[in-house]
């Protein structure tokens, strides 16, 4: 039975206490850190960002408690989702392996995907791995579980693969895993040392 992203599954998933994987203090706490990360390596303020598959925009009001002036911009495949809050929180209607095609006029300093790619089949993920290699300025956050984590949270549809296929997908995109969920984008090669480059492939 094919998954409905639609109010139910955003309650369940994200709101009932017997469910829900994560509290709003946890999920500050881990918007702290990304934007740390990737205000060291771009040696300033992030200014905006893109939250690729951002259900409801949860990760909008503590970037924005964060950073008050970030130019924050979501995008799901959820109609619930987009006819809900599209317009109040900004996010507009596109899958992941649409940003292929997708095009901002900007860069983004930050672009986040979290809880999507485990869901999702390989051919849409290198779909969208080359639109976020591409429009990343700084660092990406792919918060993606594997056949390795004891994964808490919603089953139906994760397709556990081995840590190194996703290592793989990334690092062809020039994407460098720097901890934590966290990848530099290959316009930040020139800051990191050659030990650390020598994690992509053909180094």
């Amino acid at each position: 039975m094919p998954k409905t992203y639609d109010r139910e599954y955003f309650d369940k998933w994200y709101r009932d206490p017997q469910h829900s994987v994560a509290s709003p203090a946890e999920l500050r706490r881990k918007v702290a850190m990304v934007v740390a990360q990737a205000e060291y390596y771009l040696g300033r303020t992030i200014l905006n960002v893109l939250d690729v598959g951002c259900g409801e925009a949860t990760w909008r009001a503590p970037l924005r408690a964060l950073r008050p002036h970030i130019d924050y911009r979501g995008l799901d495949a959820s109609e619930y989702a987009v006819a809900r809050y599209g317009r109040s929180r900004n996010i507009g209607l596109a899958r992941f392996g649409q940003l292929e095609q997708l095009r901002f006029d900007t860069r983004f300093d930050l672009i986040v995907c979290t809880d999507v790619l485990h869901y999702l089949k390989p051919a849409e993920i290198r779909a969208g791995l080359q639109g976020i290699g591409e429009m990343l300025e700084g660092v990406a956050f792919l918060e993606v579980f594997t056949n390795r984590d004891d994964v808490a949270g919603d089953h139906h549809g994760f397709v556990a693969r081995a840590p190194a296929w996703y290592l793989r997908e990334f690092g062809e995109v020039g994407l460098l895993p720097c901890g934590s969920h966290c990848y530099l984008g290959p316009r930040l090669e020139r800051h990191i040392a050659a030990l650390e480059r020598a994690q992509l492939p053909g180094r």
